[in-house]
């Protein structure tokens, strides 16, 4: 089977709304390691969009997820339910940042651990109101959609939104964004636009994903608990892209001083697996009546297998560690080039969730173009790199946590090799 052969057949049979950055078809993976059908080989540093923290096949997810298969595979939870989903209840509740009685429920995507935590601040609240933040990203279902703040290519010809949601910037200082603006913005959408008594919740990204990897500010974190707390609003940290070791600790919550009421979760939550999740606070997580939470799918027993895996892969092998020490080395390997490559604008992230921003040299204009050509060269030597932001100007890395040092030691000269091939181009 030819690369060029799949890619006519998918044209044909698929359509153009699923976008496809590759124009390579897989034919098997390890650790963070794959192959195409033609046997060539490619280093993976977009690992799934952050789902493979744990690599591609770890062993004992496969031993996991095998075991389960001898006992069986579906019952629906809500139908017949069993230990394992339970017991991975009991494991969130206890590892989630928070010192208060916790609740979890599990689904099968991000999109939808998304909905239903806003279904249940609704519920709990009894109010209609969300706030979210520019470049924010939260999924693909209409009301993820209405909370992303990111027009193109998420809600272009989608439209009309679910109503009562509405954005606030994310602080960016390289864009000439503050915490005292961000702050100031929702104060004037509870001046001209919804009454704070109608807001349920207030959703953020402690580490923007698609938005850039731009950092939510400690003290930003700090006002948003303080503003939920005067006002009666829940707080809800949408972890789908960072939890799970990927920046430095289990949760990024675990970074900040205060906790969310409801957290999101899912990705790299089972190593592969369709899984995500809801954890929060007892009560609110209660508010929901019998039904109102669930799927058919939802907390899937094999998925649920894996994670269980995941868990102990990420202490056996110490991840949120390895995490801080292989993020710490793409920092400095792009922070050694800022002084030859006027591109680099900024290097950010917290543990094994760093991205470099490239602007026109000099600026901070973003620059998409040069962007695009780091990418792409990239690509042509074998490793896969994603690009995200707002003005698609960043390059973001999601390297497996499980990553052998000698991968790693060649991904890392393969990049420095782009980036200084990328600038001689633009000369």
């Amino acid at each position: 089977m030819k690369n060029a052969e799949l890619k006519s057949r998918k044209d044909a049979a698929t359509p153009r709304g699923v976008g496809v950055m590759c124009d390579f078809y897989a034919e098997r993976a390890e650790n963070a390691e794959l192959w195409d059908v033609e046997g060539r080989r490619f280093i993976d540093f977009a690992a799934g969009i952050a789902v493979c923290n744990t690599g591609h096949r770890h062993p004992k997810i496969l031993a996991a997820i095998r075991d389960q298969l001898d006992h069986f595979t579906h019952t629906a939870y809500q139908i017949v339910p069993y230990a394992s989903y339970v017991e991975l209840a009991e494991k969130i509740n206890q590892r989630a940042p928070g010192d208060y009685p916790k609740k979890t429920a599990f689904f099968t995507t991000g999109a939808e651990a998304v909905e239903n935590a806003i279904k249940i601040a609704r519920a709990a609240t009894g109010r209609p109101g969300v706030i979210a933040f520019t470049g924010g990203f939260h999924g693909r279902t209409l009301m993820g959609m209405a909370l992303t703040g990111k027009v193109a290519p998420y809600k272009i010809g989608f439209g009309p939104f679910p109503s009562d949601v509405f954005h606030a910037p994310f602080p960016n200082p390289l864009h000439g964004v503050t915490t005292a603006d961000s702050l100031k913005a929702i104060d004037a959408l509870f001046k001209a636009d919804i009454d704070p008594k109608r807001v349920a919740a207030i959703i953020f990204e402690p580490v923007q994903g698609e938005g850039g990897f731009y950092s939510a500010p400690a003290e930003f974190v700090r006002a948003l608990r303080k503003l939920c707390n005067e006002h009666g609003i829940l707080l809800i940290a949408d972890e789908v892209q960072t939890g799970f070791a990927r920046t430095g600790k289990l949760f990024a919550m675990h970074h900040h001083d205060v906790v969310p009421d409801l957290m999101t979760m899912a990705k790299s939550l089972a190593g592969g697996m369709p899984l995500s999740g809801v954890v929060g606070r007892a009560d609110v997580m209660d508010a929901a009546a019998p039904g109102g939470l669930g799927g058919t799918y939802a907390g899937n027993p094999l998925a649920i297998a894996a994670a269980h895996a995941v868990l102990d892969i990420i202490d056996e092998e110490k991840l949120c560690e390895r995490a801080t020490v292989l993020g710490d080395r793409v920092k400095a390997k792009l922070i050694a080039l800022q002084g030859e490559v006027p591109q680099i604008a900024d290097v950010r992230g917290p543990g094994g969730m760093v991205a470099v921003e490239f602007c026109k040299a000099g600026s901070t204009e973003p620059d998409a173009e040069f962007t695009r050509r780091v990418q792409t060269r990239a690509l042509e030597r074998g490793l896969l790199l994603l690009v995200c932001g707002v003005y698609s100007n960043v390059v973001r890395f999601l390297f497996p946590l499980t990553i052998q040092d000698s991968v790693f030691d060649e991904a890392m000269v393969i990049l420095e090799g782009v980036i200084r091939d990328s600038v001689a181009v633009g000369v």
